[in-house]
């Protein structure tokens, strides 16, 4: 399974350039923006405006689309899921014995293409931008709120090394269902309490794992004397520049030009 949210791909894009204070502000931005899309226009003009945006970071775009098959997959199943334990609107079908309502199939393709939405922007954010670059942007932005005692510092690194650790987590998960299948572990077949058991052998290694790469972490943090943000200094430090006032100002006329449609 190919996840591509948490990795980085390098390059030199309009996107790479960007501080990520920007880009952290418009992937938060975004989430809202989305429920703007209700209709047919404003999700053309949604799902325009990320292919430009995918466009404008020079990643190959299949190599985007193999990531986010899994949250196709995913969006598939809020889909359906949706449609069959809702009932809104006039019947427009049967399947089995359950009734698929006008308003529901609407209202589910809505949910499925903002899910797909956000992840696809997460994972932008991400691609773009290094773990140090995020966790230097968040802190960045959070810095008010050291006045509050808040450990702001300790906040940025703990998110940002939570999103470094997602592709390496769904990785270890493939590692051991393949090593438990080879053992004669069936996640696929059986009872719904059957595959519920089936996960116990899967969940107690991989939160091992998990902890002991959090321990090794931790260690090695510490070897190279990290002792919070007491002290640091920066070797290299972001400018926020008239490309990064641009992208926020897209950002409020793309929100407008959603709202504008979001009538018709």
């Amino acid at each position: 399974m190919n996840v591509i949210i948490g990795q980085y791909v390098p390059g030199k894009s309009v996107i790479h350039k960007l501080d990520a204070r920007s880009k952290v502000i418009f992937t938060f931005v975004f989430v809202f923006i989305v429920f703007l899309a209700n209709n047919f226009i404003t999700n053309i003009l949604l799902s325009l405006f990320i292919l430009f945006t995918v466009f404008l970071t020079r990643i190959n775009l299949s190599y985007i689309f193999r990531g986010i098959l899994p949250i196709i997959l995913i969006s598939l199943i809020t889909f359906i899921i949706h449609i069959f334990s809702t009932e809104e609107g006039k019947v427009i079908a049967s399947f089995m014995h359950y009734n698929i309502h006008e308003q529901s199939l609407y209202n589910g393709i809505i949910v499925a293409l903002r899910l797909l939405y956000i992840f696809t922007m997460a994972s932008l954010l991400t691609l773009t931008s290094t773990p140090l670059e995020i966790t230097d942007g968040i802190e960045r932005l959070l810095k008010p709120l050291k006045r509050f005692n808040l450990p702001v510092h300790e906040l940025a690194l703990m998110m940002a090394i939570s999103l470094r650790f997602i592709p390496t987590m769904i990785k270890e998960t493939e590692r051991i269902i393949k090593a438990q299948s080879a053992r004669g572990a069936s996640f696929t077949s059986g009872s719904m309490k059957d595959r519920f058991n089936a996960l116990i052998p899967l969940f107690i290694p991989l939160f091992i794992g998990a902890f002991k790469r959090a321990d090794d972490l931790a260690i090695a943090m510490e070897a190279r004397g990290y002792n919070g943000s007491g002290g640091r200094t920066k070797y290299r430090t972001s400018l926020w520049t008239l490309a990064d006032s641009a992208a926020l100002i897209i950002t409020a006329l793309l929100a407008i030009v959603l709202a504008i449609f979001k009538t018709y």
